[in-house]
């Protein structure tokens, strides 16, 4: 039996908090989650700062800073863990950011001798507003499932549908940080120029017009932690250690635009308008239970020494859940499920892959995943992470389980995206949810 040396005491499933909300079967954060956010309570004056979830409760940071119950080197940190912002808390070290996990642990843990003083500091879930836990400096979006990638093929490259360098690094684009949004900020219908199909042999300009192909894409988000200096690389190995944790993205797409702009240089317009992430960060150190191995085949090719981890169980599997709730039926309805240990690629070889050129990234940088997709043509729940392989590329209807069919998104739709992992001889931990509304576009002519 393979022992998981990355379990300590905050693992252990028989963990139980005096918060009793955290020990309800399914709950999202229970004890052995802890996950980070900021937040403040909904409709007051009050400034945001950080919390950790514990049940339906948020651990007010900066009320527990306050009241000096951690060990004096734990200081610093738990002030930067209650800030408006929570780029200072990943900018600690791995080591310092565990021993924060630790007494968190300890404090909330059923018996602790400082639960009377710290149930002073919980605010519920219920009654919070929720801000972006960082100031973004940059967002990278990846592309690092093979299953949406060769789903994509099939619709749009049929004849060859494998891009060449897919399985020799992790490829990616930089996004518009500042178009990244928190959970619940509703997305307007973009403008842009579009190619509008003809028949055969006719001729048509691109129009500048409203998307009419808004689709989802069920992404995870990577919250980096510390930095490397410009033209310093980060080994593999290293990799970890500037991992903060994990979050729900979905980086909305606009499927006619991004057809239409992206060749050579990728997607912009068709991208830059709203990436949703979930409030609450699910730290690395929380995830370690659920560690898998990398989908890899015996025909792939070798993976070159810098992406080549020495960690036997890289991987990490987050069951990834899509709802969607439409203007004319009473309830969400599930869309797909798949798992994030189908991508091909990592958290760590995309920082190692990301760094090895000399990138300089920072403290409260973003990372995106990619879409993540099972294989096509599931006949229980489909797999595929976004509209455009569930619907050919709008080809064909997505009948809902309401009896509803979408080729993409309408106005009015609600997209939601949930996450959680389970693991045999583990508590189940979740991410919560990021959710957005579509608007209609802003009225202009089309030209």
């Amino acid at each position: 039996m393979t022992t998981n040396t990355h379990l300590n005491a905050t693992h252990d499933p028989a963990l139980k908090s005096w918060v009793l909300s955290a020990n309800i079967a399914g709950c999202d954060f229970p004890i052995q989650n802890l996950p980070h956010s900021v937040f403040k309570r909904a409709g007051t004056n009050e400034s945001f700062r950080g919390g950790v979830a514990i049940g339906d409760q948020i651990l007010d940071m900066q009320a527990v800073a306050a009241l000096g119950v951690f060990a004096t080197d734990l200081g610093a940190i738990a002030i930067d863990a209650g800030k408006p912002k929570l780029n200072d808390l990943m900018a600690h070290s791995r080591f310092d950011r565990s021993a924060l996990r630790a007494a968190l642990s300890e404090c909330l843990s059923s018996g602790s001798p400082h639960a009377a003083a710290l149930a002073d500091c919980l605010v519920p879930q219920s009654q919070a507003e929720y801000g972006l836990a960082t100031q973004v400096g940059d967002y990278t979006d990846f592309f690092t499932s093979y299953n949406h990638m060769i789903n994509c093929g099939r619709i749009f490259n049929p004849q060859n549908p494998e891009v060449p360098s897919f399985k020799h690094l992790p490829i990616a684009y930089h996004g518009r940080a500042s178009s990244v949004s928190i959970s619940g900020t509703n997305v307007k219908r973009p403008w842009g120029q579009i190619n509008p199909p003809v028949a055969a042999g006719a001729v048509q300009a691109p129009i500048h017009a409203t998307c009419q192909a808004l689709d989802y894409e069920m992404e995870l988000g990577i919250w980096i932690a510390g930095s490397n200096a410009l033209g310093r690389t980060i080994e593999v190995d290293a990799a970890e250690d500037h991992i903060f944790g994990m979050c729900l993205l979905n980086d909305w797409s606009a499927r006619d635009i991004q057809g239409w702009e992206s060749t050579p240089l990728g997607p912009f317009l068709g991208k830059n308008f709203c990436t949703s992430v979930s409030p609450w960060i699910v730290t690395w150190e929380a995830l370690s239970p659920y560690r898998t191995n990398l989908p890899r085949a015996a025909t792939d090719p070798k993976t070159l020494p810098y992406l080549l981890p020495k960690d036997t169980k890289p991987a990490i599997d987050i069951c990834c859940e899509v709802w969607l709730k439409t203007p004319t039926y009473p309830a969400q309805v599930q869309i797909s499920s798949t798992s994030y240990k189908h991508s091909y690629w990592t958290p760590a070889q995309m920082i190692a892959h990301h760094t090895s050129g000399g990138c300089n990234l920072q403290s409260g940088d973003l990372f995106g995943t990619g879409t993540i997709s099972g294989l096509a043509g599931n006949t229980v729940l489909a797999e595929e992470g976004c509209l455009v392989e569930l619907s050919s590329g709008g080809k064909v209807d997505v009948t809902l389980s309401s009896g509803e069919a979408r080729r993409f998104l309408l106005d009015g739709d609600t997209l939601t995206l949930k996450g959680s992992c389970t693991a045999a001889g583990h508590a189940r931990i979740g991410f919560g949810e990021v959710s957005g509304k579509v608007l209609p576009a802003d009225s202009r002519s089309s030209v």
